[in-house]
């Protein structure tokens, strides 16, 4: 064999070798979660008002629920990681009040009120800065502060152990429940550990 064709058999050789290497040692995504970490949105507003925020835990995430008053659909949202999230109306800063260290903080605007569009009566009955939810003992999420409500849109400072893969999903009425949800979905890892 000539030498420039040893050489082209060596480096094909090395670079299979590379490849083979690479694939083998390629992380697996947790769970099969393919989420990513960027921010999620449907801008369509609507008038169905929020009535109740829950939150739970799932073997691959944890999961923050928010469930609409009547019949109509819900499911407007802005949901993205931020270095501060800022109450509605007043603009004031809420990072400092979530329970989330040196962890992630993630905005959740709801484009729904939390209010009776008709009589502008509250349909959610907490005030700016209170803890909606206390998630300190779960894997992922930590807080789950109140931001109030203004003009159409209300918004949740969401403290998170870190800035992990999230996902929004909204749900129709069903037989586990006759509301309108939207489910906020944050991984507790990247890839599996």
């Amino acid at each position: 064999m000539s030498r420039l064709r040893l050489m082209a058999v060596a480096l094909a050789a090395l670079l299979l070798t590379s490849l083979t290497v690479g694939t083998a040692t390629a992380a697996t995504p947790y769970c099969g979660i393919t989420w990513g970490s960027l921010p999620k949105v449907n801008n369509t507003m609507y008038q169905t008002p929020l009535f109740n925020v829950r939150a739970g835990e799932h073997d691959c995430f944890d999961r923050i629920v928010f469930e609409f008053k009547s019949g109509q659909p819900a499911g407007g949202y802005r949901v993205q990681y931020a270095d501060e999230v800022w109450t509605e109306g007043q603009g004031l800063p809420m990072g400092s009040a979530t329970n989330h260290g040196n962890g992630g903080l993630l905005q959740v605007t709801l484009l729904e009120p939390a209010y009776d569009v008709n009589t502008g009566g509250s349909t959610y009955p907490h005030q700016l800065f209170d803890h909606v939810w206390d998630a300190s003992t779960y894997k992922t999420l930590r807080d789950v502060v109140y931001g109030g409500s203004f003009e159409g849109q209300t918004t949740f400072a969401v403290g998170v152990r870190a800035r992990l893969p999230i996902r929004v999903l909204t749900l129709p009425p069903d037989a586990g429940s006759p509301f309108w949800r939207l489910a906020v979905d944050v991984a507790h890892f990247w890839q599996t550990p």
